[in-house]
C-alpha cells in the first residue's frame, strides 16, 4: 500500500523500515534482488528521491549492496549481520568454526532440557527438507537448508539472546559452509544430524551438546581438525 506524506524526514524513516520489513520478514531473502527502482517508486507511492535515499541508507547499514548495472541485493537480515559479515569476511576458518562449535554446542545443551513439542516438530520437518536438499544436489538449497536446522536448535534453547546472535551471524556461518562444503556435494562431506535430534527429543544434554560441537570440524576431512583430534 502506498505510504502517507508527512514531512520528509519522517517518510523516508517510513520507506526505510518498509524496505527493512521486507528483508527481515524474508520476503526478500539473503541472496535476491529487490524490486527495481521504478517499481518500489510504485509500489510505496513515493518519489524516486524518496527511495533512492533508503537503499542508500541500507546499503550503508549493511542489508543492500548496490552493484552498478546489475541491481541491488539483500545481503544481511539486520544492520548487525551487515557488520558482522563484514568483519569476519576474511577471518581464520578455523576460528569460525571454534565459534559456531561453541554457540551449537551451548544452545543444543539448553535445547535438550527446554524444547517443546512444538519445537520437535519444527525440528523434525526441517532435518526432513536437509535430507532433500542433500538429495537433490542442489548446494545452495542444502546450505540454506542446513543453516535453517542449526538456528532452529538454536531456538529451541529459549535463550533470546543466543538465538540473536546466532541469527545475526547467520550468513557467515552459510558463507563458512559453502567454502567447506566444496563445489559440489559429495559422500565426504556429508554429515549425519539425526543422532543430534534423537539427544535433543530425549532430554539428553550431554550427548546433545557433543553431537552439535563436532559437525563445523567434519565438513572437509583434513581440513580443519576439531580441538580433540577427532
Amino acid at each position: 500500500m502506498p505510504l502517507s506524506h508527512p514531512r520528509r524526514s519522517a517518510l523516508s524513516e517510513q520507506v526505510i523500515a518498509a524496505l527493512r520489513a521486507q528483508i527481515t520478514s524474508g520476503e526478500w531473502p539473503v541472496g535476491s534482488r529487490i524490486p527495481t527502482e521504478p517499481e518500489l517508486v510504485e509500489q510505496l507511492g513515493v518519489a524516486r528521491n524518496t527511495v533512492r535515499e533508503a537503499v542508500r541508507a541500507l546499503s550503508h547499514n549493511g542489508l543492500l549492496d548496490i552493484r552498478q548495472g546489475s541491481g541491488t541485493y539483500v545481503v544481511a537480515t539486520s544492520e548487525l549481520a551487515g557488520v558482522m559479515q563484514r568483519r569476519f569476511a576474511e577471518a581464520d576458518p578455523r576460528h569460525i568454526a571454534e565459534l559456531r562449535s561453541t554457540l551449537e554446542s551451548a544452545a543444543a545443551r539448553l535445547a535438550a532440557g527446554r524444547r517443546t513439542e512444538k519445537d520437535l516438530k519444527q525440528l523434525d520437518a526441517l532435518l526432513r527438507r536437509r535430507e532433500e536438499a542433500w538429495g537433490s544436489g542442489d548446494k545452495e538449497a542444502f546450505v540454506a537448508a542446513d543453516a535453517t536446522f542449526h538456528l532452529a536448535v538454536v531456538s529451541a534453547s529459549h535463550n533470546d539472546v543466543m538465538t540473536a546472535m546466532y541469527a545475526d551471524l547467520g550468513e557467515v556461518l552459510r558463507d563458512w559452509l559453502r567454502e567447506d562444503v566444496g563445489e559440489r556435494l559429495t559422500p565426504e562431506t556429508y554429515m549425519d544430524h539425526g543422532r543430534l535430534l534423537e539427544a535433543i527429543r530425549a532430554g539428553e544434554a550431554d550427548t546433545a551438546a557433543t553431537e552439535a560441537a563436532r559437525y563445523p570440524f567434519l565438513c572437509r576431512p583434513g581440513r580443519i581438525s576439531s580441538p580433540a583430534g577427532d
